[in-house]
């Protein structure tokens, strides 16, 4: 696995394409909606936040309109971004109490797109009462400029690079794709880097709550999402109305916990889809018995991929290998409904083909099937680097990714090597200080039992680190709990964003 992305997957019907079972919504073109005009451009930041949106009608009751920001908060006068946002107005106006602003996570996912998904992604007592509304975060996918580092081609041969490296010979692979990476972002987006991380993108939410006009801010923030949102509580304590932090991640995290601790999180849920499957009739991993084997037969098919790639009837000519078959188990651990899918893939696998594996793993990279891929990779691993620090020598790296190998045998050594590209990073890292929002209300953080993407025990942390953090927890499957099959969890979302009440801290919905 190249990199284990902490976001939000937003799966449809169709087998490509990873949400919860709503087709994929129709593409909003970023650069729609009115902005600022150049020569009217904010020059301090009094003038940013008297920006006002001018929306326009763009998609299917949806409205659009860009916000600037300042490149750097120290020179507003410099350079900005200009980012998309989008709205889906409140239901009931009479009864309407102002915005609600979204975020998927990523780092690197379109709030745009997201936004776009509020009819199924927001309860319908909530989008009476608020317009949903999502934004790109700076350098992430209608932000304009926005963070480009490779080619199609050159993401396909990253993707398709053995990141469990046995040999020097592999692991020179590794170390050359990697500094490639780092090289061709900084070559591609040099100007971008040092001024894309959470910090700056969380000062920018609050010029969007300024712009919408809401003197407070309400916000549902998935996975990465969860992080921004801690980091807008810590520096605009007083500015929030109510926070809902769903998968969440830990501030006080290390890059190392991260990467170890997610493969831990990916390693049980793994675990959780073959003792499922070993139950049902026809599962290639094994009929009933012990789940350690059923994962052995499935490493066995991994390994044997890498050595000889199956078939791939997709034309494009990638070899279906042992890392990007694994991405396409990536991709259904997501969430509990594409366990069918995982189930055909890994029958028509253990058959000699590929092809649906790797399907399954474009949807989570966001490849389309032209070749081209989003700004995903880009900018994620351009926020990642920035926003921690990370280890350089490869003697450290090699360390850190035994120790992984031995906390998730499966997936362990891929993240920590999908990460790599940070220790040749051309930027230096802009660590945040420890998150404690204090002097803000209430603030609703929300874990997953067995999420895979951001481990239960991360909510548990970051409702601890937050003055007036609150846990609410789902014992169930897949990456994220709210609009994800729970009524409990999802009525007690609902009353928190309209009333602010929550529940009880440590309440864990059946």
């Amino acid at each position: 696995m190249r990199r284990g992305l902490l976001r939000r997957v937003a799966l449809g019907c169709g087998v490509a394409v990873l949400a919860g079972c709503s087709a994929a919504p129709a593409a909003v073109h970023h650069s729609g909606g009115q902005s600022v005009s150049a020569a009217r451009a904010p020059t301090n930041l009094a003038g940013y936040y008297a920006q006002r949106l001018h929306w326009t009608p763009c998609d299917s009751g949806f409205q659009c309109a860009r916000l600037l920001v300042p490149f750097d908060y120290s020179r507003p006068a410099w350079k900005r971004f200009s980012l998309p946002v989008i709205k889906l107005p409140a239901a009931g106006r009479a009864r309407r109490i102002g915005s609600l602003v979204v975020n998927p996570g990523g780092p690197g996912e379109s709030g745009v797109q997201y936004a776009q998904e509020a009819r199924s992604a927001v309860a319908p007592a909530v989008l009476d009462r608020f317009d949903v509304v999502g934004f790109d975060p700076r350098g992430v996918g209608g932000s304009q400029p926005a963070v480009h580092c490779m080619s199609g081609a050159q993401l396909d041969r990253y993707f398709t690079t053995d990141d469990t490296p046995d040999t020097p010979a592999q692991l020179a692979r590794v170390v050359s794709q990697s500094k490639l990476f780092a090289r061709e972002c900084g070559q591609h987006a040099s100007s971008l880097l040092p001024y894309i991380g959470s910090r700056n993108a969380a000062r920018d939410l609050d010029v969007l709550r300024a712009a919408l006009g809401d003197r407070k801010l309400t916000y549902l923030g998935k996975s990465y999402g969860t992080y921004l949102g801690a980091w807008y509580a810590q520096l605009f304590p007083r500015h929030v109305r109510a926070l809902v932090l769903d998968g969440a991640l830990d501030p006080d995290a290390t890059s190392t916990d991260i990467n170890i601790t997610q493969g831990e999180g990916f390693e049980l849920a793994l675990r959780s889809f073959t003792a499922n499957c070993m139950r049902l009739t026809g599962c290639p991993l094994g009929q009933g018995g012990d789940v350690s084997a059923g994962i052995a037969r499935l490493q066995g098919l991994l390994n044997r991929a890498t050595r000889t790639p199956l078939a791939n009837d997709l034309g494009d000519g990638r070899p279906a290998n042992g890392s990007l078959l694994l991405e396409g188990v990536v991709a259904a651990l997501y969430t509990k409904a594409y366990w069918p899918v995982l189930t055909r893939a890994l029958k028509s696998a253990f058959g000699g083909d590929g092809t649906l594996l790797i399907e399954l793993a474009d949807s989570l990279l966001q490849r389309s099937p032209n070749g081209s891929y989003t700004n995903l990779a880009g900018a994620n691993m351009a926020i990642n680097c920035l926003d921690r620090p990370w280890p350089h020598a490869l003697s450290t790296w090699r360390s850190i990714a035994s120790q992984a190998a031995k906390a998730a045998p499966q997936f362990g050594a891929s993240i920590v090597w999908g990460s790599l590209a940070c220790a040749y990073w051309p930027v230096k890292s802009d660590p945040l200080p420890k998150i404690t929002a204090a002097g803000a209300p209430p603030i609703l953080v929300v874990g997953t039992t067995r999420d895979p993407a951001t481990p239960y025990r991360w909510a548990q942390a970051l409702a601890r680190e937050l003055k007036s953090g609150v846990l609410l927890g789902w014992n169930g499957d897949g990456h994220t709990a709210y609009r994800m099959g729970s009524s409990c969890v999802d009525a007690i979302v609902n009353t928190y964003l309209i009333s602010g009440a929550v529940p009880r801290s440590g309440t864990v919905c059946p």
